[in-house]
């Protein structure tokens, strides 16, 4: 009787969680009217050369009327200073950065992020990654069109860049679930977190509460934390669709994108209480409906009723998988689903256990 209890309540949760975020996605992220006002664009780079030679003239070709762009060059090893040096003299839009060291007690990115955004002229700052690559030149213009009141943050999605094999298919698959989660309850009001990849928020929102100072020595955070501290109904808006976009390029084996993802859940242990029971819920009966409730078809009585549900809960995820990314301005190939859905859960269990054990986790060396 408990069994079933327990098979029924992880289908339950998975498929109200998939109608609500179907639902949340039926809003519109309203564009503002007002004024484009003066960005600043920033971007850590450590021993990021060849990204930083193909971003920089991206985002310089940006449409927009009033914009810099400033590169942090943290204690790079290649020739990442040289171009820079020569770039900032070539266009006085690209400013450079540099941190030769940083103290102990603080994690780098965080270190070198906060020299940037102090050095920002402008009271809105836009950040993303030097792996990373505009959609469009109207990247900055569909950010900057939520930059109103009462606005301070505003979140955007960034997917990877599509290629061969199963282990990209994986990363787009959980990168679009991801975004279709955080984007999805922060169009219902709930905003928990964001991606450093595509995120702005006002420089007086980040001065006023001492940066990263609560979590400064914790590696990760410089973008979901911050988020989930500081995010309000009233303060955070989105900015979706295909303009607003900005790829990421994925890794290219399962160990650097298990690595990555291990940072990325660790960092989870810091969320608000709230935010950690509904993502725990989420992620908990998503293993339960496969390790437990698949099992149970073959020997409960409610079989076939669980089976009913095992469908419907299967049919709203391809559905999800389809609406989501096309609101968003992306997509995803939904035969695959079924198959990366199963992953998703073993995935899930192995990172999820590891995560809540890792202690101390690098950025880069």
């Amino acid at each position: 009787m408990t069994f079933s209890i327990l098979c029924f309540v992880a289908l339950g949760i998975q498929i109200i969680s998939f109608i609500f975020l179907l639902f949340a996605f039926r809003k519109t992220d309203g564009r503002s009217t007002t004024p484009q006002v003066p960005v600043s664009l920033i971007i850590c780079a450590h021993d990021e050369e060849e990204n930083i030679r193909e971003l920089v003239p991206l985002l310089l070709q940006q449409e927009y009327p009033q914009f810099e762009v400033i590169i942090v060059e943290d204690r790079c090893n290649d020739e990442t200073y040289d171009y820079l040096l020569q770039a900032t003299k070539e266009d006085t839009r690209l400013k450079m950065v540099r941190v030769t060291q940083k103290p102990e007690h603080i994690n780098g990115k965080k270190f070198a992020l906060t020299l940037g955004i102090k050095a920002a002229k402008n009271n809105w700052v836009l950040l993303t990654d030097a792996d990373c690559r505009p959609a469009s030149n109207q990247w900055i213009a569909r950010m900057a069109e939520r930059f109103e009141e009462p606005a301070k943050l505003v979140l955007g999605f960034s997917p990877y860049f599509k290629t061969t094999g199963l282990l990209n298919a994986f990363i787009r698959f959980e990168s679009l679930l991801t975004g279709i989660q955080f984007i999805g309850m922060a169009l219902m009001g709930k905003p928990y977190m964001g991606v450093g990849r595509n995120l702005a928020y006002r420089k007086a929102l980040f001065l006023e509460n001492k940066g990263f100072n609560s979590h400064l020595d914790v590696v990760g955070g410089d973008d979901d934390l911050f988020v989930n501290q500081h995010a309000t109904k009233e303060s955070t808006v989105v900015s979706i669709g295909e303009e607003a976009l900005i790829f990421s390029k994925p890794k290219i084996t399962w160990r650097e994108f298990l690595y990555q993802k291990f940072r990325h859940l660790s960092v989870g242990k810091r969320y608000k209480f709230s935010d950690k029971i509904v993502l725990s819920l989420f992620s908990l009966s998503w293993i339960l409906t496969w390790f437990i409730v698949l099992p149970g078809l073959f020997f409960l009585s409610a079989a076939k009723v669980l089976l009913g549900l095992f469908l419907i809960r299967w049919i709203l995820l391809m559905v999800l998988m389809h609406y989501g990314p096309k609101k968003m301005g992306s997509k995803f190939e939904v035969w695959k689903v079924p198959f990366l859905d199963f992953m998703y859960a073993f995935y899930y269990l192995v990172t999820g256990a590891k995560a809540l054990l890792v202690k101390k986790v690098k950025w880069k060396n």
